[in-house]
């Protein structure tokens, strides 16, 4: 349908400024406002509809969207990463990013960002929140280590952070009174940490089971490498599934390669790191384990095979072999170790593809029937 009118939006946390294109006269009409939804809301009301409005993903995340769209507005997110600007151009303002965002719309030229819903946001802050936690036990632990290393102290089993490590941690002494607060103030934030760790893990594993992304996350967890925090995070970080296809979910992971071709030369170079970084991470960390050696599978892959249908059940092993199979391959010719994981990592996402869309498929045709009937 054709839109009368393009709104561009640059949105910031106290302030919004619009401008509003019609695309049959030139016609340009800017307005600051203040960043309250129902503020825009009414400024975009005073033109003739049909309208729709845009503005870049950002800190201010999806409430104007979801407020607009409530409202009847066509309202999308454009990717900040693909909006394109002149190299020649050195003049950055805020009337001037509405009005390109507004340009951009009416030629067709915006990359939409898909606008999850409340309780999808909900999920991925949580999968997020998990994330950081783990990230902070890393680095508190380091802090540890480092501690103990500087002063020749080393710790003889092979295996660390389980009881008795902890026990022989508590049995370290020192000399400087300064130096002892410091190293137990660290070993307790390490154990605090680990405590917060376990707490969210236990609230993810929950959520799991409740949230509609329970089927795609047990279907998931049925590859290597994939447990019930990563097939979570994998499964709300992605969303939608059926938007990929087997060969395209790779690149918006980010883990295909750059590219830079000109005439009859072609170069690739390392991968583009597109899309969620935590969602690639995930992958990355999954593919090693699909080096271990395997035949058949384990009591948790087993537990985990009965909880899927039998199609998700076959396409899974299939997975197992295959990945572990190439993984065979790259070690066979002497493959550099990361770059072999980084490929079975981009193929790890097209096997997750192929477990989860197809569910996600099914559920959506469910939704029309219902609808129609």
């Amino acid at each position: 349908m054709f839109q009368h009118t393009f709104i561009g939006l640059d949105v910031h946390a106290v302030s919004v400024v619009g401008c509003a294109l019609n695309p049959v006269t030139g016609e340009l009409v800017r307005m600051a406002m203040d960043s309250d939804p129902v503020v825009v809301l009414d400024w975009i009301r005073r033109f003739e509809p049909p309208v729709k409005a845009v503005y870049e993903s950002g800190p201010t995340g999806y409430v104007l969207a979801r407020h607009l769209r409530e409202a009847g507005i066509d309202c999308v997110v454009a990717a900040s990463s693909k909006l394109l600007r002149a190299p020649g151009d050195k003049v950055k303002t805020d009337r001037r990013d509405a009005r390109l965002l507004a340009e951009m719309l009416a030629l067709g030229q915006v990359t939409e960002v898909r606008v999850p819903t409340r309780e999808q946001e909900d999920l991925r802050d949580l999968s997020r929140l998990r994330a950081t936690a783990a990230r902070d036990l890393a680095h508190a632990r380091q802090h540890v280590n480092a501690t103990l290393l500087r002063h020749g102290i080393r710790y003889q089993e092979k295996t660390k952070w389980t009881k008795a490590h902890g026990e022989w941690l508590h049995r370290q002494r020192f000399d400087s009174p300064v130096l002892q607060f410091t190293y137990d103030t660290d070993v307790e934030q390490a154990e605090l940490l680990a405590a917060r760790l376990k707490r969210i893990d236990q609230r993810v594993a929950q959520a799991a089971k409740d949230c509609e992304y329970a089927q795609v996350i047990n279907a998931l967890m049925c590859l290597r490498g994939i447990e019930v925090t990563s097939g979570f995070g994998l499964a709300v970080e992605i969303g939608d599934w059926t938007r990929f296809t087997g060969a395209t979910i790779g690149s918006y992971v980010g883990l295909v390669p750059s590219e830079q071709s000109s005439g009859q030369s072609r170069h690739q170079g390392p991968i583009t790191k597109a899309g969620s970084k935590y969602a690639r991470k995930l992958l990355i960390e999954a593919a090693w384990q699909h080096r271990r050696p395997y035949a058949r599978p384990g009591l948790r892959l087993l537990r985990q095979l009965e909880l899927v249908g039998p199609d998700t059940r076959i396409r899974a092993l299939e997975g197992n072999h295959r990945l572990h199979h190439k993984w065979d391959v790259f070690d066979a010719r002497k493959k550099r170790s990361v770059t072999a994981n980084t490929a079975i990592a981009r193929e790890l996402a097209g096997w997750c593809w192929s477990l989860a869309a197809p569910l996600q498929r099914k559920d959506h045709e469910g939704q029309g029937h219902m609808t129609a009937a």
